[in-house]
């Protein structure tokens, strides 16, 4: 089937190319153009490591390797791939990726790491109100969204809005991209959504014993805050957005928050609890569920489970043979109920609390009910908060995706200007203001009205100078229609600094080719890596996949390469005890069915009988293969606990060719290799090797 790209960036990485001197020796060919003794050598070293020694066979081995993934390379180049807009696309991601821990600074990362650790010894539990706004959205949509939370706040701290507040607020809705679209277009619906969410803020605090969940249900754009009313359950460190994890740590339990500003909108935050982080816990659980539109009898059916298997339980029974026998969670039961590790905040709050309430290991829970039905739980084990070094590398791995990695790039720029000696002369910027006057704010301006104060020097980096032409071009690339109360001051001194910072980091950037050798090779690995990808991909993966006509002539030739043993469709009837298994034979050879018997021998326990519908093959089953026709197995099985299992074959199937949806999956992989070996034999008939035998004596 078709390969993981990252397998295939695999084997780019291990092909590492060297920067070539002039003096490097040609080591072969391929096609005449040449391939470097540097190159080859550290893709040889780099491959068999310490191990290699001065074993020329292996030397000789890799060269067919190495020649062919360049001769791969070299199709791909010869059929364009490198030059497709997808390619270079996906190439610039990726060298964004390698670049970035290149553009941040190391001290502030490790300080940033102190702080997350910190912070993950304790958990807290807070309320939000959202509202939101795009990252990068225009002023008037920024300042519309800015005026609404701020509204909701005062609220919350019980100063109601004012009419003259609301029609501010509605003036500027309207004016917001997105409302006044909708409404040229007839259609108000978004307006009144947003304007009713701000005239019910005093309705909604006063029917609200807590102001602050009444207006989240009533006013958050988080859809959750309608059932949740913005509980956002516990959460810890690196569990949210940088900025809304760093004002709930700050604000104390019962206040709320200033706003906030994440990639998601304005927030305000209303703390309810912090606690110790009470760690990670490994617990198993044996369930009686019901669905969520349960009717009460199906309720109490699941109650009365419960309590049968809880008085086992209290009997001595064992905790996993009973979940593996009678738990309703059919992803667990098999493991004796285990869970997987989990945290505060990530199950149902009934049954969080019940786990981590339990001592010791090895306790159980009384019965649990939560929105999904009945569980008893087992405690198997609890890991507290680990040790900063424990865990460094994982945080290190976290932060670097986390937007408080910004910080670290801030410190990056203050050092690169040291570096590049950086200088400026605000004084030249700021003459700028003679010439950006309210037609900047109605998106009229033109950067040429900076003509006339002579294009001084702003700053110089790098040995290069950036002048205030050059500005006024970036302050026309930001311009759009803007509020009149906007501060051009403000605004222009925000644009210069992002100018600035964009300069120097891209600079930076632009020189990791030549500063860090490791990047300039890593980069190159990954080139070559995508190609290679996208060539099998065409010659093969995807061709085998869409080659639908290619495949079905390729199973026809092949078909009985794919054949289904024998098969036997077997019911199999768990029968809590002999007695039940009795009773459950007598009406199997009345010919009952088995929704019949269910319903029957479960009348007064729903623990009497279960069934399992399974299809096996020749050799999966002894008891099934000793008797190999229709119907009811004479032994039965019983189990450790005296429980019994009566299995009946429904139908034999005998062996027969499988279709081609049937096997696909097979097919198309053997396709692929057929493919494979044809493409292969292409290239090494294209692509001819020629070896300078003296050069490659010399490797060692």
């Amino acid at each position: 089937m078709k390969k993981n790209r990252f397998v295939v960036l695999a084997l780019a990485l291990t092909t590492w190319v060297s920067n070539i001197n002039a003096q490097d020796q040609v080591v072969m060919t391929i096609n005449g153009k040449p391939i470097y003794k540097s190159e080859f050598e550290a893709v040889y070293r780099k491959n068999n490591g310490k191990e290699v020694g001065n074993n020329t066979k292996s030397v000789r081995e890799y060269v067919d390797l190495f020649s062919l993934f360049k001769s791969k390379v070299f199709e791909a180049e010869s059929l364009g791939l490198d030059t497709l807009q997808s390619f270079k696309s996906e190439l610039a991601g990726y060298r964004r990726q390698l670049a970035a821990p290149y553009l941040t600074d190391k001290n502030t990362n490790e300080s940033l790491l102190t702080e997350a650790y910190e912070r993950m010894k304790q958990e807290v539990r807070a309320s939000h109100i959202l509202v939101n706004v795009e990252e990068g959205a225009l002023p008037k949509d920024t300042l519309a969204a800015w005026t609404k939370i701020h509204m909701i706040r005062n609220a919350v701290m019980g100063k109601m809005p004012t009419a003259a507040e609301i029609a501010h607020y509605e003036k500027l809705l309207k004016n917001s991209t997105e409302v006044a679209k909708q409404l040229s277009a007839k259609d108000s619906t978004l307006y009144k959504q947003r304007m009713n969410s701000v005239r019910i803020i005093e309705t909604a605090c006063k029917n609200s014993q807590d102001k602050f969940q009444g207006l989240a249900a009533s006013t958050s754009d988080d859809p959750s805050a309608v059932e949740n009313k913005g509980d956002l359950n516990y959460f810890s460190a690196l569990d949210m957005v940088y900025p809304f994890e760093t004002a709930a740590y700050n604000t104390p339990v019962g206040d709320v928050s200033s706003v906030v500003r994440t990639r998601f909108g304005y927030h305000i935050l209303k703390v309810y609890d912090k606690r110790v982080n009470r760690g990670e816990i490994t617990v198993s659980h044996i369930m009686a569920k019901f669905g969520k539109n349960a009717s009460d009898l199906e309720k109490n059916n699941a109650k009365s489970k419960i309590d049968e298997i809880y008085a086992k339980l209290k009997g001595g029974a064992s905790f996993e043979d009973l979940a593996r026998q009678f738990s309703d969670d059919k992803q667990t039961s098999d493991r004796g109920g285990q869970l997987l590790p989990f945290k505060g905040g990530r199950l149902p709050k009934q049954f969080e609390d019940a786990a981590f309430a339990l001592k010791n290991n090895g306790d159980v829970s009384e019965p649990v009910l939560t929105p999904f039905g009945w569980h008893i739980i087992k405690r198997n084990d609890l890991k507290p908060v680990p040790a900063f070094n424990d865990m460094k590398t994982e945080l290190k791995s976290k932060i670097s995706r986390d937007s408080r990695s910004q910080m670290g790039r801030v410190a990056l720029i203050e050092r690169v200007k040291k570096e590049y000696n950086f200088k400026e002369n605000l004084k030249n910027r700021d003459e700028l203001l003679k010439v950006l006057d309210s037609t900047y704010l109605k998106a009229t301006w033109a950067a040429s009205r900076a003509a006339k104060l002579g294009n001084k020097e702003i700053f110089n980096f790098a040995g290069k100078s950036y002048t205030q032409n050059d500005f006024a071009k970036s302050l026309e690339s930001q311009m759009s229609f803007r509020s009149t109360q906007t501060n051009i001051s403000e605004l222009m001194n925000g644009i210069y600094k992002t100018w600035v910072e964009d300069i120097i980091v891209n600079y930076e950037d632009s020189q990791l080719e030549n500063k860090y050798k490791d990047f300039a090779n890593l980069y190159r690995e990954y080139r070559d890596g995508i190609l290679l990808f996208d060539l099998t991909d065409q010659k093969v993966w995807s061709k085998a996949v869409k080659d639908t006509a290619g495949l079905r002539v390729f199973y026809e030739k092949n078909k009985t390469n794919y054949l289904w043993d024998e098969r036997a469709e077997v019911t199999i009837y768990k029968c809590l005890n002999e007695k039940i298994a009795k009773d459950l034979r007598k009406m199997l050879k009345e010919g009952k069915s088995e929704k019949v018997i269910t319903e029957v021998l479960n009348k007064t326990s729903q623990l009497n009988v279960s069934v399992e519908n399974i299809t096996y093959l020749k050799g999966e089953n002894k008891a099934v293969d000793a008797s190999w026709k229709v119907g009811v197995i004479e032994n039965s099985q019983i189990e450790k606990d005296n429980s019994v299992r009566v299995m009946v074959i429904d139908k034999v199937l005998p062996k027969t060719p499988k279709t081609i949806g049937e096997c696909r999956g097979n097919v198309t992989a053997d396709y692929q290799t057929y493919l494979d070996a044809e493409w292969l034999a292409y290239l090494k008939n294209k692509y001819q090797v020629k070896i300078n035998e003296d050069v490659l004596s010399t490797i060692k």
